[in-house]
């Protein structure tokens, strides 16, 4: 995610974990137990500038619990490039932490492994109830209908960043609403020697997020209602055709760009080379980098026509992270203890304001942090005009197969090749072969 980006890498190999699991491999069936009351082990994700400022957020409330419980934690920070091989490598051998972060995309595949704990009603309760979360992120928390696998720790959602300085060079007077306008901003910042829109586009998941956002735009889904992938319909190409076209027709994203997988375009945007990004919750990271509040403004990701909304008009994916606890932890009251603990009231503000992310709290989204420019307009997609990511449990292999179809038509469009609808359901052909069957 970078600052916050949930990284795919490895994720390929979740078909061949869940046959492990499926036949009895590890010991992630087996059920917790108490017999280390006075530890905990943490797998936290890398969500700050570094793992160095995770730590400097965390220890000092991780200190705070065992303070209150008697229960030390110990913290590792994981990076995403490496977090979800190691969660994977643990549910088979179940040798894992007894509390870690999940990206909520991986929600569903995770549970399918029957290595975390499941949050009914009565574990629920031990924390305060399910309704102390907002519906959008407990979408992203497992199966439909299933007991969910995690539960929400830091919500975030998609915004457009443009710098105030080069939109008032170009006489632009204010962000753009559509993907038309964007377009012809575009063209206009160009003109005054600047890069108009920065992409990731050897991220997998970045591309998986915005094609997704493209999708529900078109008025496509990539899976059918039954969960069956469902890549190469009409809506599906037409929408990823477009994301690409950025770069391929219209020119506004870099053609550099189809290399970036790293936050480079981040980086380009904090020292002012381009003009607008495409990211989530990026605050922290900016400042991070030297690039002041008040040098760029936030606004909604464009749609295709009108406003922000439900639909034809969802504008952001879900983000965010959940906190997970593993089936066969040896300190099962103290792991539920210690999720109590991070989604309080009081906890949801500290670690949410450090990290410039959404508390999926609602007690602690309406504190006044939180409507500040820089999170208000994310607040207002979550609650307005988010969707989640397919809560199926082949996603992480979706993440991957399409991800990669899209950094391929990227590379297509740096290279000068044209990037037409049959290259594009091609891509999307191999893509949807590579899914493991139903």
């Amino acid at each position: 995610m970078r600052s916050i980006r949930a990284a795919a890498t490895g994720a390929v190999t979740l078909s061949l974990v869940l046959a492990a699991t499926a036949c009895g491999g590890g010991s992630s069936s087996g059920g917790g137990s108490n017999d280390s009351p006075k530890t905990l082990t943490y797998w936290a994700s890398n969500q700050g500038a570094s793992i160095a400022v995770d730590k400097q957020v965390l220890q000092p409330e991780l200190d705070k619990f065992q303070k209150q419980t008697g229960i030390k934690v110990k913290l590792e920070v994981v990076p995403w490039s490496d977090l979800l091989n190691r969660i994977l490598t643990a549910t088979t051998s179940g040798q894992g932490p007894d509390v870690l972060n999940i990206g909520n995309t991986w929600s569903a595949s995770l549970q399918a492994t029957g290595a975390l704990l499941p949050w009914d009603a009565k574990n629920f309760a031990k924390i305060g109830g399910k309704e102390r979360f907002v519906d959008s992120a407990l979408g992203s928390t497992g199966t439909p209908g299933k007991d969910p696998a995690a539960v929400p720790l830091y919500s975030m959602a998609y915004a457009l960043y443009y710098n105030k300085k080069i939109f008032a060079d170009a006489g632009i007077s204010k962000p753009p609403a559509t993907w038309d306008e964007l377009v012809a901003d575009g063209k206009k910042i160009q003109a005054k020697g600047k890069s108009a829109l920065g992409a990731e586009g050897s991220n997998l998941s970045e591309n998986i997020h915005h094609v997704f956002v493209f999708a529900k735009q078109h008025g496509a889904d990539f899976f059918t209602a039954d969960g069956k992938p469902d890549f190469t319909s009409p809506k599906v190409v037409d929408a990823v055709k477009s994301y690409v076209d950025l770069m391929a027709k219209d020119k506004v994203i870099p053609t550099g760009d189809a290399e970036y997988a790293q936050n480079q375009s981040v980086s380009d945007f904090a020292k002012g080379k381009q003009a607008m990004l495409l990211w989530q919750s990026a605050a922290a990271n900016l400042k991070s980098q030297g690039m002041s509040d008040d040098a760029y403004g936030i606004a909604p990701v464009p749609v295709v026509s009108g406003t922000p909304g439900t639909g034809t008009q969802v504008d952001s994916m879900v983000a965010g992270i959940n906190l997970a606890v593993f089936k066969n932890t040896h300190n099962l009251d103290g792991a539920t203890k210690f999720v109590k603990f991070m989604t309080s009231d009081d906890e949801q503000k500290v670690l949410n304001k450090a990290y410039s992310s959404i508390p999926p709290v609602k007690a602690a989204q309406q504190d006044a942090a939180f409507s500040a420019p820089a999170t208000a307009v994310l607040k207002n997609t979550l609650a307005t005009s988010a969707a989640a990511l397919p809560q199926v449990a082949s996603e992480s292999q979706f993440e991957t197969a399409v991800g990669t179809a899209v950094k391929n038509l990227f590379a297509d469009a740096a290279a000068g090749r044209a990037v037409t609808a049959d290259s594009v359901k091609a891509a999307l052909q191999k893509a949807q072969q590579q899914m493991p069957a139903a």
